[in-house]
C-alpha cells in the first residue's frame, strides 16, 4: 500500500510466541515471535539445531504450535483449512528427493493443481508457466531420475509455484549445489521475489548469501529469534553474531581486520564485494586530501 507517495509494506505473516516440543522432550521453538512483510526476501539464519526447519514447517501448517499462534493476513491459521494454507504458503524441502515422486517432471508439477480440481487447460497453463519461471520447460517430459540435483531443486520450486502461492518457504535450498548452481538458484529466487512479487522466506546457515540477496534477516539460536533487521543492522553487532555460533560474511571479516588491526577508519563494515570496492576506491581518491572518515557509500 502507498500513503502520501510513500510505499508501506504490509505484514502478511505474524508469528506470535510459538512454542514446539518434540516427542523426545526436545524444545525446538521457545516462544518465537516475528512479523514477515508482504513482498520481502527474508533469511532465517542460524546454526544447525537452532530451530529453523521446525519454524518453517509451522509456516504452512505441517506442524502446529503447542503454544502461541500464526496469523496469515491477520487471520489465525485455525480459521483456514489445510488446503487454503497449502495454496497460500508453499514449502520447498532441503532434499528434493523428499518432495519429488511422480514418474515425469510434468506430472510432478501438475500434482498440486490436479488436486485443486482445476480444468485440464488451467492445469496445463499452470505447469507450463511454472516450468518457464524456473527455466525448465525443456525438461517437461523427462523422468525425474534423469535430472541433476540442481534441476530437481528447480522442479520442486516449480511444483510449488504451480499452486500460485503468495509465500514461498525454502529450507536450505542451496545445500548440495556447486558455486555456479548456488548463484543460479539465488538469482532465480531474487527474480521471483522482485519481478513476481512472491514473499520469500529462506532458511540458511550460509552467511555470505544474506547481504547479497536478502533485504532482511532473523537470527535463530536455541529455538528463538535472537535478532531481526536489515543485514546492516544485524551484522553490526559482532559479539551477538558470535554468540549465535555464526560468523560475519567473509568480506565483512576482511574489512573488520582492516579496521581493527590496520586502523583503517570506517563508519560501518561493508558486507558485500560491491560495498567494499566502493569504500576502498573512495579511500584511494580521498588519500589526496586526508582520511575519508564519515564517507557515505552504498551497495
Amino acid at each position: 500500500a502507498c500513503l502520501y507517495g510513500k510505499c508501506i509494506r504490509m505484514v502478511i505473516l505474524q508469528i506470535r510466541n510459538v512454542q514446539y516440543q518434540y516427542h523426545d522432550g526436545t524444545y525446538a521453538l521457545r516462544g518465537v515471535s516475528l512479523d514477515i512483510q508482504r513482498g520481502e526476501f527474508l533469511a532465517i539464519l542460524g546454526p544447525n539445531g537452532s530451530g529453523k526447519t521446525t519454524l518453517l514447517k509451522h509456516l504452512n501448517g505441517l506442524l502446529k504450535p503447542m503454544k502461541g499462534e500464526i496469523l496469515l493476513e491477520q487471520k489465525s491459521f485455525k480459521q483456514y483449512s489445510s488446503r487454503e494454507i497449502f495454496q497460500k504458503v508453499g514449502i520447498v524441502f532441503q532434499d528434493p528427493n523428499d518432495q519429488l515422486f511422480a514418474p515425469s517432471v510434468w506430472e510432478d508439477v501438475a500434482f498440486g493443481p490436479l488436486n485443486l480440481g482445476l480444468s485440464k487447460d488451467e492445469i496445463a497453463y499452470r505447469v507450463d508457466d511454472a516450468l518457464s519461471l524456473v527455466g525448465m520447460n525443456a525438461c517437461a517430459n523427462k523422468t525425474v531420475d534423469a535430472l541433476s540435483f540442481g534441476q530437481k531443486k528447480r522442479i520442486c520450486i516449480a511444483g510449488v509455484l504451480a499452486m500460485k502461492p503468495e509465500i514461498l518457504v525454502l529450507d536450505e535450498p542451496t545445500c548440495g549445489l556447486d558455486p555456479v548452481g548456488v548463484t543460479s538458484l539465488m538469482t532465480l529466487l531474487k527474480e521471483l521475489n522482485g519481478k513476481h512479487g512472491i514473499t520469500i522466506i529462506m532458511a540458511t546457515n550460509t552467511v555470505d548469501l544474506v547481504p547479497v540477496y536478502m533485504n532482511r534477516l532473523a537470527i535463530m539460536y536455541h529455538g528463538n529469534i535472537l535478532k531481526a533487521g536489515t543485514p546492516e543492522q544485524v551484522f553490526s553487532n559482532i559479539e551477538e553474531i558470535r554468540h549465535a555460533c555464526l560468523e560475519l560474511p567473509q568480506i565483512a571479516q576482511l574489512m573488520q581486520l582492516l579496521r581493527d588491526e590496520d586502523h583503517l577508519p570506517m563508519d560501518r563494515l561493508p558486507l558485500t564485494v560491491g560495498e567494499a570496492r566502493k569504500f576502498l576506491i573512495s579511500r584511494q581518491y580521498d588519500n589526496h586530501s586526508g582520511p575519508a572518515i564519515g564517507m557515505k557509500y552504498s551497495c
